[in-house]
């Protein structure tokens, strides 16, 4: 993932990538902590957003403090949900921003120029171009699939990922429902990263089995 302040695993550049995303609530985050460590050390894993509803702005500094580490030791980009000035303050690589969150202009600003900013399109082609005429690092696109993380107020297709390829090279994000089964669609349509949440956490195996599930599909 582009302007990670820490070195990056080695792939192939036609890869598709998985960019973890934390569940909504982590109860004791030291116990996440190590199945995180496990997770990341099983596979090719891009990025960590870390995305936590419904908590105070310490809630999130410590969960950052602790998880932050785990994830740029390993070369991977710590990107937090939602609040540039906030991951701006716990160093971490990046901001993820919605639509309603701040504008990417103002968190870019916040952020500086060596950060990644990626930006939460939906299945708006329009929303997408703007983001990426104005220098996100990503647009991220969803959801593709029914997911439980959050509420889905909007579906995206394959074709999406397919017509932003053809048009556009500015990394794009796949996101929403996917697990090792149902991604192999979206990595062949051209998504360049697949976001996944319970996907991961959630898996039947733990965490660390389904990182290494999805690395035969992601890879092409």
């Amino acid at each position: 993932m582009a302007k990670s302040r820490s070195s990056e695993p080695a792939s192939d550049p036609r890869d598709c990538r998985l960019y973890l995303i934390t569940p909504p609530v982590l109860p004791d985050v030291e116990a996440f902590a190590a199945t995180l460590a496990a997770a990341l050390d099983a596979g090719d894993v891009a990025a960590l957003q870390i995305r936590l509803k419904d908590v105070d702005d310490d809630t999130v500094r410590r969960a950052v403090d602790v998880l932050r580490p785990v994830g740029q030791e390993r070369g991977v980009a710590v990107i937090l949900n939602d609040n540039p000035e906030l991951a701006k303050e716990t160093g971490c690589d990046g901001v993820h921003v919605g639509q309603e969150d701040t504008p990417y202009k103002q968190a870019r600003a916040i952020m500086g120029p060596d950060a990644i900013v990626g930006v939460t399109c939906h299945d708006s082609r329009h929303l997408a171009m703007i983001a990426a005429e104005s220098g996100a690092d990503y647009v991220a696109f969803g959801a593709f699939f029914p997911t439980t993380t959050k509420e889905a107020k909007f579906h995206a297709e394959p074709d999406l990922l397919e017509w932003w390829q053809s048009m556009m090279t500015t990394p794009c994000v796949a996101i929403g429902g996917i697990t090792a089964e149902n991604a192999r669609p979206l990595v062949e349509a051209g998504a360049d990263f697949i976001a996944v949440s319970s996907g991961v956490w959630a898996h039947p195996q733990g965490a660390a089995a389904a990182v290494q599930a999805f690395g035969p599909v992601l890879a092409l």
